[in-house]
């Protein structure tokens, strides 16, 4: 299939095995927003495991496109029959079509299936090559008859360019941490309490995220100086890291610090410590162990588990450097475990960075990052979730010089551990105009309703404020 513009010729493929991986690895090294999650190693490992399969519902249909020889644009499309594993929920969309006779299913997703982590979608050489990647699944999924295209969680750069092209964008809040100490809390009061205009909603929305002190405009300086309120986010930051746990737990209100005590000293008087492995050091029997962790804790909700044992021994023989494991042990004996990916800065989501094979060696050196994503126990002592999720990793983290650790899907609880709200934006195309119509409705009150829950986790920041007591 040829594209209309620029000749680009587009290769759909049934599987990633299809895609050579260089080539996919060395693209996705050019991406500014790169995370171990789209890896070709990772998208092949859910694969081949098992894990990501028609049989489970998700039918590998990896959209490309080429000039020449070379790879210009990629993206990791499946077809789905469901939404389990999207972490992006459209049931009531699906309930909807069901009700007027129409068919949902199947649908376009282009996502890491099963993680809810944002980065990279649309995997491109540059800017026309992306808008032409977007062009051509619209008009793929039209000539597929599919319902519609999702694109989950994506990338600054991958949301610009789907609301160019007119795609609807949606938002969710996670709750992330960063590594760098607050010196003062901000308010995030509305400047302007109109609801935004529907014309404007999309290209509003596509900025989200915090503010850090490089990006305080002069209105905001003066908020930070005590003068009028506006609609900001997070703190104004300092320069630097946290040298150590305490600093950072210096840094938190006093009921935030001494909750957070109190929970780590429970687990502790309870006779639990904790060890963590890297990479290859991390060995077979803890992998086995984590796994039996992973399971158990599917199978407590009534489900299954989504990633076979066999996806994990793939990650441990051909992604190694991407994990870190802690395991809790008491008198000994393991009893509980938390799987945390990693990406190590200077050599990139993607492996070492190779300025032959960057759009642009002089991109800023990837942050260091930390991806809280499984866990389990065998056992249960209180606190000891908070202790093995939040406490232990971000310890690490400031011992090891990562300058952001992402919580995960949801979860409120993880404000009072200092993960802030953080906005993720997904884009949606419908084919169906009036179900596109109604949906577009309905985004735009759902995004007031976020701006306002925004609004309303930010005033119970657990940082210190200046002039508070330690």
């Amino acid at each position: 299939m040829k594209s209309d513009s620029n000749d680009y010729v587009i290769r759909v493929f049934s599987s990633p095995l299809e895609v050579p991986a260089a080539d996919w690895n060395a693209l996705l090294a050019c991406q500014v927003e790169a995370n171990p999650f789209m890896r070709h190693e990772y998208l092949t490992a859910l694969h081949q495991s098992g894990s990501a399969t028609p049989q489970t519902g998700w039918t590998p249909r990896f959209v490309t496109l080429w000039r020449g020889p070379a790879l210009a644009a990629a993206c990791a499309l499946y077809l789905k029959d469901h939404s389990y594993g999207e972490y992006v929920f459209d049931w009531a969309w699906a309930n909807a079509y069901e009700q007027h006779g129409l068919s949902y299913y199947p649908k376009a997703v282009v996502a890491s299936p099963f993680t809810p982590v944002p980065g990279a979608r649309l995997l491109a050489r540059d800017a026309p090559a992306r808008q032409a990647l977007v062009k051509a699944l619209v008009n793929w999924c039209g000539e597929q008859k599919l319902s519609s295209l999702h694109l989950l969680f994506a990338g600054e750069d991958d949301v610009a360019t789907c609301a160019q092209a007119g795609l609807m964008l949606r938002h969710t809040v996670q709750f992330h941490w960063k590594n760098v100490a607050p010196t003062l809390v901000a308010s995030r009061t509305a400047l302007d309490e109109s609801p935004p205009d529907a014309t404007t909603l999309r290209p509003v929305q596509a900025r989200a995220g915090g503010l850090g002190a490089a990006d305080l405009s002069p209105e905001e300086a003066e908020l930070a100086r005590g003068g009028p309120s506006l609609r900001s986010t997070a703190p104004t930051l300092a320069a630097g890291p946290f040298g150590s746990f305490e600093d950072f737990l210096a840094s938190l209100s006093h009921e935030k610090r001494k909750k957070i005590r109190q929970e780590r000293r429970k687990v502790a008087d309870a006779g639990v410590s904790f060890r963590w492995s890297l990479g290859r050091d991390i060995a077979p029997r803890d992998w086995d162990f984590f796994y039996r962790c992973y399971e158990r804790t599917y199978y407590e909700h009534g489900n299954a588990p989504y990633l076979s044992r066999d996806f994990f021994l793939r990650m441990a023989d051909t992604m190694p450097e991407n994990w870190l494991l802690f395991v809790a042990q008491r008198n000994g004996q393991p009893i509980a475990t938390s799987l945390i990916a990693v990406s190590a800065g200077s050599t990139g989501a993607a492996g070492p960075f190779d300025a032959n094979t960057a759009r642009d060696a002089a991109r800023p050196v990837a942050e260091r990052v930390a991806y809280g994503r499984y866990w389990g126990a065998l056992e249960r002592v209180d606190c000891l979730h908070f202790e093995a999720c939040y406490y232990q990793p971000l310890k690490w983290c400031i011992e090891h010089g990562f300058q952001r650790f992402e919580g995960g899907a949801q979860g409120e609880h993880k404000m009072a551990r200092a993960l802030l709200p953080v906005k993720t934006t997904s884009a949606h195309w419908l084919a169906h105009p009036a179900f596109a119509d109604a949906v577009e409705r309905f985004l735009a009150r759902e995004g007031q309703g976020i701006e306002h829950y925004m609004d309303e986790l930010e005033r119970r920041n657990p940082f210190k404020h200046v002039g508070a007591p330690s």
